[in-house]
């Protein structure tokens, strides 16, 4: 018998079987330390904040300019008895809870301990979301034009809407054209129209149409008007007038006096609007026919394009320190969209989320030269705000 080869088997079985019961200590060893670590994560996981508790639909405050704390009604005295019903929706938070989502994730990636961890976490979330609330009390006592108001000047400087007529070629379906616009001075929409087009046919055979027109067509939030009305081939005697106020809006348009070529004007039956849809507020209201006559077109949102173009090109850091200043909200830019008598709209950026703002003045502005003097007093006001280190 060969004894070194029956030693060397022996002593190679006897390691193998070893080297077997190390490994099964060692899994158990793993296996156990995955549980018991398992355990201790479970209590380092980060609760979310208590302040997100009042971004909760629930808990949003009310956030609009056509609504009060009483009724779901707002009455306005423009020397007429108008009532306004609204509907308010909480329907988007992701602009507020973006920014505080990601600061977790920041969170979860920090050196700290948990506890410094939460604690730090904790103050940034409350601090953004404390921003954001000082934004929705800003914003729901910031002066603003009456919705009538709003609506009759909007409409009288638009240039293009969408207009819907019913087929005649597609019977009892309605069609839509994009049609350049004015206004006549009661508000009515007019339109130069060809014999040949379509919606002219349409007109002539059904005068029942409706005029969609978008304050900012690229922003589904903001103020949509829709005008309901029967459309009639504008007179002899009110041509050389209505010719006049057209081409005021559309001084190219020398076409409106080719042979096939009329104005219509559309005679509003009813007036409504809506504005903040997909947002923590939706406005929705109505006027009649002879309401939105007698309502007034603001006399400085004409001026719009000038001193928000000068601004927004030439002094840029002034309107970010002017929005600072009145919202108390450090934001990282702000561009005037436009301005009327009672303050101005800008769109501003904070902590990556974008949104519009109404900036209020001390008072009414009475031409633009005031509205000058307005903007300069709150530049240096603003001036007293501490500057950043």
């Amino acid at each position: 018998m060969d004894f070194g080869y029956l030693s060397t088997w022996l002593a190679e079985d006897i390691c193998g079987r070893i080297n077997w019961v190390w490994f099964k200590s060692i899994c158990v060893c793993v296996r156990v330390v995955e549980e018991r670590r398992d355990v201790k994560m479970k209590s380092l996981l980060l609760p979310p904040p208590p302040t997100l508790r009042s971004l909760s639909p629930l808990y949003l405050p009310s956030f609009s300019r056509f609504f009060n704390n009483n009724n779901n009604n707002i009455h306005i005295n423009n020397n007429i008895n108008t009532t306004y019903h609204i509907t308010k929706h909480f329907t988007n938070v992701n602009n507020i809870i973006k920014p505080i989502r990601s600061r977790f994730v920041s969170m979860a990636s920090t050196t700290q301990t948990p506890s410094q961890s939460a604690s730090a976490g904790d103050d940034a979330s409350r601090n953004e979301v404390n921003y954001f609330q000082v934004i929705q009390a800003h914003q729901e006592k910031a002066a603003r034009l009456p919705p009538i108001e709003e609506v009759r000047t909007v409409l009288h400087h638009s240039l293009r809407g969408m207009l819907s007529t019913f087929s005649q070629k597609h019977e009892g379906y309605p069609s839509g054209s994009m049609v350049d616009i004015a206004c006549d001075a009661y508000g009515s929409p007019i339109l130069a129209v060809s014999s040949l087009a379509v919606h002219t046919k349409d007109l002539l055979a059904n005068s029942k149409c409706s005029l969609l027109v978008a304050k900012d067509p690229e922003d589904r939030t903001d103020l949509v008007i829709t005008v309901h009305g029967d459309a009639v081939p504008v007179t002899a005697s009110d041509r050389d007038a209505i010719r006049t106020a057209y081409l005021a809006r559309h001084p190219d348009a020398f076409w409106v006096d080719f042979g096939d070529f009329q104005f219509m004007r559309i005679e509003p039956k009813v007036v409504r609007f809506v504005s903040g849809v997909a947002t923590a507020i939706l406005g929705s209201g109505e006027f009649s026919k002879d309401e939105f006559r007698l309502a007034k077109v603001d006399p400085i949102y004409q001026f719009s394009k000038p001193i928000s173009s000068h601004m927004n090109q030439d002094h840029g850091d002034d309107t970010k320190s002017i929005v600072h200043y009145s919202t108390s909200v450090p934001v990282d830019f702000a561009h005037i969209l436009d301005v009327d008598s009672l303050g101005f709209n800008v769109k501003a950026g904070y902590q990556g989320s974008t949104f519009k703002l109404r900036i209020p003045f001390s008072r009414r502005a009475a031409d633009r030269k005031d509205v000058k003097t307005l903007i300069v007093e709150m530049l240096q006001a603003s001036r007293t705000l501490p500057t950043a280190a």
